[in-house]
């Protein structure tokens, strides 16, 4: 049997569009459930000091900032890639991928509880394991 030359078509740009916006209201969503399980299931607030700096309280606006930010951003930089080069794919989900690995140093250079550093963890990973798959299964693919 054959195989067809044809490229497989893409999906309509309205429906990736409306599938990335709720990427990134699931992200952000991931993020707020693992914020809200975390701190009663270690049994406390999380609370994180920069070197000298005031001790600070990651509350529900500091996990929806903060996942809800980078998500735009991540969403542009995907837009952006998509009208500049073929393999915008390739190029967003390797600088994501980055961006989720170096966002740990923070989460290493603070001064918190052990429960806190890994919820804190866990809040990055959630972000990243919504959004990575959900852009690289949406983003436009090349015309063949």
């Amino acid at each position: 049997m054959a195989v067809s030359a044809t490229p497989v078509p893409t999906a309509p740009a309205a429906w990736r569009r409306r599938a990335q916006g709720v990427a990134v209201l699931g992200a952000t969503l991931a993020a707020v459930v693992v914020w809200l399980v975390a701190a009663p299931l270690f049994g406390q607030d999380l609370v994180v000091q920069q070197p000298g700096r005031e001790a600070i309280e990651v509350g529900f606006g500091a996990v929806v900032t903060f996942s809800l930010v980078p998500s735009l951003a991540g969403w542009a930089l995907l837009f952006l890639l998509e009208r500049l080069t073929a393999r915008a794919r390739v190029i967003w989900t390797v600088i994501a991928s980055a961006v989720l690995v170096l966002s740990f140093g923070p989460v290493l250079g603070v001064e918190a509880a052990g429960t806190t550093k890994l919820t804190l963890a866990l809040l990055h990973l959630a972000v990243g394991a919504v959004l990575i798959p959900i852009f690289w299964r949406t983003a436009r693919t090349p015309e063949r």
